[in-house]
């Protein structure tokens, strides 16, 4: 979203607000030569990253077969949220930022500034859908595995854009403050009306923030509850492989059981045990070559290792989701937090006057968040990085 220009002619803020910002912050200027190509490149490879970053993963969602799951979906809406920011979004900001001034006329300052509301609030909502779907897929895995079929997850995906238009779309019907042509020094930027405001900042970003946060914070204690859980069971497994485990170290006894179907062989007699499987196991005697076969409740020490190496590998794929729980919420708040509190704020406080430089900053912060979403939701996934490295011709 944009919040360039902090005042312009006629009561910029609307109706409802005044502002008592010194006039020199109320129209920008350009950028010296130096601040100008360091923002130049720095700005220019962040679209370009953003660009690359969200093709690569909507190219491999539809051309790598492991990818092509419904869930994917959503990573899919969420990059074309993000691409289109990247597209629409970005570059006439760059401009604005470099000339200092909005040079392309009301009419496409109108497009613009909708489409940024429009795009970003997808993106945001499009991580929402993702968080839910994460949480009824950890919490309820049987029965949404059956209830997450595709024409659901479009309808899903389709509700977030239907959303996303309602909140971008008002200003255009006249909920707005802005000039019916721009003069020279007038900031192209979003509408103040206080009523907006705060209509457009609960449905872009507090009341997601919120249910992420409510979302994420179950899934969480969801996977520290069945991290406690495994870590129980595998000290219970260890202790039961030393006190029931199969032995024939006594050659006139091959199988020994806990429970009341202990039999007997002669010296001639050999166990062995069957494939591995998580479950008792199966061993066959040799009796003077009669052939009988018995289940021993208590797994063999082979049995235990391989369950416990299981187990080990699946607390440290939970471990590793918690991590990343963490860092996808930690990196939306501090990308969209300072933004929508500067959007929120501004428009109620009249001695409240943030500086240009402080302006784009917090705004293409905002932006950075398309081009590190494909990096948190994709880098940890092995399909997503070998599907990469195919359409990068990468070995």
């Amino acid at each position: 979203m944009n919040a360039s220009g902090v005042g312009g002619p006629g009561g910029p803020l609307g109706d409802d607000f005044e502002s008592n910002c010194p006039e020199e912050t109320e129209s920008g200027v350009p950028l010296p030569p130096w601040e100008a190509a360091a923002a130049s490149v720095t700005l220019g490879f962040l679209v370009l990253a953003t660009v690359l970053g969200n093709a690569l993963v909507i190219l491999s969602v539809f051309t790598y077969r492991p990818l092509r799951i419904v869930q994917n979906f959503f990573i899919v809406s969420l990059a074309v949220a993000d691409l289109a920011v990247a597209l629409l979004v970005m570059p006439f900001n760059v401009a604005y930022l470099l000339l200092g001034k909005w040079v392309f006329g009301i009419h496409l300052c109108k497009l613009w500034l909708t489409c940024d509301v429009l795009c970003c609030t997808a993106s945001i909502l499009n991580l929402c859908a993702i968080a839910l779907d994460r949480y009824w897929a950890i919490t309820d895995p049987i029965n949404y595995a059956q209830k997450r079929t595709l024409k659901r997850v479009l309808a899903t995906i389709a509700f977030v854009w239907i959303f996303s238009g309602a909140i971008s779309s008002p200003p255009l019907a006249g909920w707005n403050d802005w000039p019916e042509e721009l003069e020279p020094g007038t900031p192209c930027q979003l509408t103040r009306r206080q009523g907006y405001v705060i209509y457009s900042s609960l449905g872009s970003f507090f009341l997601p923030l919120l249910l992420m946060s409510l979302v994420y914070l179950e899934i969480f204690l969801a996977t520290r509850k069945r991290l406690r859980e495994r870590a129980r069971q595998s000290r219970l497994g260890a202790v039961a492989s030393t006190r029931h485990r199969c032995t024939d170290d006594d050659p006139e006894e091959s199988v020994s059981s806990e429970t009341n179907h202990n039999e007997r062989s002669t010296p001639r007699s050999q166990a062995k045990p069957s494939l591995i499987e998580d479950g008792p196991t199966t061993m066959t005697v040799t009796l003077g070559g009669a052939t009988s076969t018995t289940t021993a409740i208590a797994p063999s020490t082979t049995v235990y290792q391989f369950i416990e190496e299981r187990q080990r590998i699946s607390l440290s794929k939970e471990r590793r989701a918690a991590r990343t729980l963490g860092v996808i919420m930690g990196v939306f708040v501090v990308c969209w937090l300072p933004f929508f509190l500067m959007y929120v704020i501004v428009p109620f406080c009249s001695s409240c006057c943030p500086t240009e430089r402080m302006v784009y900053f917090i705004t293409w912060l905002g932006y950075v968040n398309s081009a590190l979403n494909p990096l948190i939701y994709t880098i940890f996934n092995l399909d997503y990085r070998r599907a990469f490295r195919r359409l990068l011709h990468i070995r």
